[in-house]
């Protein structure tokens, strides 16, 4: 008896060898720009992957002190230079994303403007806390669009930014996480790890495979808990969402969130959510801000100009409006009725 249960023994240890042992899964939550961002790795020895993670940690807590837009540091210090018309020289990161953001200004026709930052501030959107109301006078909007801010008023020579309009006060909250989400899955990759997701609050990209399978991703629904719809995806991409749900306030009754309108000064009509599906992460994260603003009329268009192909857009009044490629690929909930698939015009 004793012999045939060292035989069982043996044969089950024979048998669990042959068999294909998973890849270790590395996880590990961060904290940075007000969010906190997960980091999943595949395939990558547990030790390597949290070296690789720390590394990322300490590059996500640079960008935070640097790019914070009311917090002391790089980027404070040149927006109180610009207010008082005196040339400053920055951080190269900072000059990096001043020429992304004049690009993007650029190709969403003014929908997404970096220098909006002092009417963030009027609106109680540039603090830790959550504003509580109330909006700012309609004096005040108005007197902020008289001046007209623009990153397109930021001139560069080397590292030395300068502005003929001591309005433009910069805010990078728009795409700065897509950046430093692309810069964190760079990091990664260089050290090896090629099957790996970086998420920071819901926005992310994504590499290789979870252990050969696809990558399953939920988009939110705006207005409830839970997802409306769900992506399998693979290789290389990145999805990032806006959404009025982020930041708001509720006032006499009325909701005010915190993408503002340059044309007019106030939150974006018409629109819950933009998801948009891109291989660059910056520009997912501002083209979803810039179809969020361009509503109904021109989301499209603007989509065009941008090159962007892939979008769901959540109206305000529950429809998904979703282009054809990416129709192709989601599943929406049962319980989302109206769905629209519209191509993209310019």
């Amino acid at each position: 008896m004793k012999t045939r249960i060292v035989f069982l023994l043996l044969l089950g240890l024979l048998t669990s060898a042959c068999q294909p042992q998973p890849e270790p899964v590395y996880r590990q939550e961060l904290f940075a720009f007000g969010t906190i961002i997960d980091i999943t790795t595949q395939g990558t020895d547990t030790a390597e992957a949290r070296r690789a993670v720390q590394a990322v940690d300490a590059l996500y807590q640079q960008e935070h002190r640097d790019w914070h837009a009311w917090q002391r540091g790089a980027l404070d210090d040149l927006n109180r230079a610009i207010a008082v018309g005196k040339p400053w020289k920055t951080d190269p990161s900072i000059v990096q994303l001043i020429r992304l953001g004049q690009k993007f200004e650029r190709l969403s026709d003014g929908l997404f403007n970096p220098a909006i930052g002092e009417l963030l501030a009027l609106w109680g959107f540039q603090q830790d806390e959550r504003p509580d109301g109330p909006p700012p006078p309609p004096a005040q909007i108005a007197d902020w669009l008289s001046h007209k801010p623009s990153s397109l008023q930021l001139k560069i020579e080397n590292m030395t930014v300068t502005s003929s309009n001591p309005h433009v006060r910069l805010d990078f909250g728009g795409f700065a996480k897509g950046y430093s989400v692309g810069k964190a899955v760079e990091l990664l990759e260089q050290r090896g790890i090629h099957n790996l997701i970086v998420n920071a609050g819901g926005d992310l990209c994504l590499r290789g495979s979870r252990g050969g399978k696809a990558w399953r991703i939920g988009i939110r629904n705006p207005r409830a808990n839970g997802v409306l719809a769900t992506l399998a995806l693979k290789g290389a991409t990145c999805v990032f969402t806006s959404g009025d749900y982020e930041r708001y306030f509720t006032f006499e009754g009325r909701r005010y969130h915190h993408i503002l309108d340059p044309r007019t000064g106030y939150p974006a009509t018409g629109t819950r959510s933009v998801t948009v599906i891109a291989d660059d992460p910056a520009l997912a994260d501002a083209a979803a801000t810039a179809l969020f603003v361009a509503g109904a009329e021109r989301w499209q268009a603007i989509a065009v100009r941008m090159g962007i192909r892939d979008v769901l857009r959540i109206d305000d009044q529950d429809t998904a409006w979703v282009t054809p490629r990416l129709a192709r690929r989601i599943t929406f909930d049962p319980a989302w009725k109206s769905i629209r698939i519209v191509p993209l015009e310019p």
